[in-house]
């Protein structure tokens, strides 16, 4: 799909279920990694993140857009358009769209293995295995593949 394309698609989107019109740009940005899309208080403009267009399908591309068109509308109207704001709460409701998008995020384990007692240790973050020793048996740690 082009930006082209996305553009077209937020502006039907908009119509069908904002009853106002999108006149700005839509656009996939690669530099997205955390969040599905985001809207552009400056230029008014819209982000999509790529990667939730191709993992996930047209369902959840349709709810980022409309996600973010409710933060669109809102700001050109001047009313709340913040996540915390009523009008935003109440138009997210209205118009159907969802408050999160669906995560992309899978979280990598570092696997420890204690050389005595082979204690095995699964870390989120790395461990320094100098500084570090088993806490069963005061073993050296070793980084397990």
């Amino acid at each position: 799909m082009t930006d082209e394309e996305l553009t077209d698609i937020t502006k039907a989107i908009s119509i069908e279920y904002f009853y106002k019109p999108f006149n700005h740009l839509a656009y996939f940005n690669s530099r997205l990694k955390t969040t599905g899309g985001r809207y552009l208080l400056r230029t008014h403009n819209i982000d999509i993140n790529r990667a939730h267009y191709n993992h996930f399908g047209m369902e959840e591309l349709i709810g980022i857009i409309k996600h973010e068109l409710c933060h669109y509308h809102l700001h050109i109207e001047g009313k709340g358009y913040r996540h915390s704001d009523k009008d935003f709460k109440e138009l997210l409701k209205r118009s159907g769209s969802p408050r999160h998008c669906s995560s992309l995020q899978t979280v990598t384990y570092y696997r420890y293995e204690c050389e005595k007692c082979h204690l095995i240790y699964q870390r989120k973050r790395k461990v320094n295995t100098e500084k570090y020793s088993c806490g069963k048996c005061s073993g050296r740690i070793l980084k397990k593949d």
